[in-house]
């Protein structure tokens, strides 16, 4: 039998993008209308804002672990959270998990490093980047990085917060993006990581200067490797 999937989210467009992909290209492997089993736990979208609003990462890892227990007692066998921002407290509550977690961040890396990109940049909220989510797990594998400056973290954050969380997709959203990720190709970048769940719904290997690691669908299809085996 497939491992059940347990999906702990956080906010709705990128959970609904994850667990889309797992439902329809789990055909692929496990033939026609099939998928594994998956369960899904949402906290409000705002105990989590406020939580990383105020720095408060230990609160942001105590909403996660609730939701880790929750998919548990329903019996998720492991766990993946289809949101780049707060794998930052991952670290502080994997020990306690009471299922092990695929990592976002390791599930890129490891795409990144397989199709020889050596420089990515890193896009995401304004907490993604301002992270080491994502460098410490390039690092490891030896790839180079590069942030968005600090006026494109600004605007870029803005447009996930305000619009793409809400399912709002404005072509001006669409150009500012394109902007970003064309500067950093400018500075020597081989491929963008889109660090946010909602942005592969505004940007894609066509609309984007550079190919793109949408951490959204690897993050699913990872899952659907390890749920089947």
């Amino acid at each position: 039998m497939p491992l059940h999937i347990g999906i702990v989210a956080c906010s709705a467009e990128g959970a609904a993008l994850c667990y889309r992909t797992i439902c329809t290209e789990g055909a692929a492997l496990m033939g026609a209308h099939a998928h594994p089993e998956i369960s899904m736990h949402t906290p409000s979208l705002a105990d989590y804002v406020a939580c990383l609003d105020r720095g408060d990462l230990a609160g942001v890892g105590a909403l996660m672990l609730g939701s880790a227990e929750k998919l548990a007692t329903i019996g998720a066998d492991f766990l993946i959270c289809p949101d780049n921002t707060i794998h930052q407290a991952l670290p502080l509550i994997e020990a306690r998990s009471p299922r092990p977690w695929l990592h976002i961040a390791e599930t890129v890396a490891e795409e990144a490093e397989a199709r020889g990109y050596r420089r990515l940049a890193i896009l995401g909220t304004r907490w993604l980047v301002e992270s080491e989510v994502y460098p410490a797990k390039l690092a490891a594998r030896g790839l180079d990085y590069l942030r968005p400056n600090a006026a494109e973290r600004q605007e870029t954050n803005r447009i996930i917060m305000e619009e793409l969380v809400y399912g709002v997709f404005k072509p001006a959203s669409i150009a500012t993006y394109q902007r970003v990720i064309r500067r950093m190709k400018d500075e020597g970048c081989d491929a963008a990581i889109l660090g946010c769940t909602e942005i592969p719904l505004i940007i894609n290997d066509i609309s984007s200067p550079l190919p793109v690691l949408d951490s959204t669908r690897l993050l699913a299809r990872a899952a659907l490797r390890r749920a089947v085996g």
